[in-house]
């Protein structure tokens, strides 16, 4: 990743350290999720799976943004 990436990209590494998964994993289990919208998301994953706001946001959206973002690569 680079240093100066902005956005949801900046907290995937922390994501990872906190929650133990990679940033792959969670996309995987948002995409299977079968919650649909921003909020709904965002709840669901800090009722189902202890994620700070911060967090679950970034992942959000970056999952219902794809291509606005830089890829992530750990």
């Amino acid at each position: 990743m680079a240093a100066e990436s902005k956005g949801p990209v900046s907290y995937f590494p922390s994501i990872e350290e906190r929650y133990g998964r990679p940033i792959a994993a969670w996309l995987e289990l948002i995409e299977g999720s079968g919650v649909s919208g921003h909020k709904a998301l965002v709840d669901w994953l800090k009722a189902e799976h202890g994620l700070g706001h911060g967090h679950a946001n970034a992942l959000v959206a970056y999952h219902l943004n794809p291509g606005k973002w830089p890829a992530y690569t750990a």
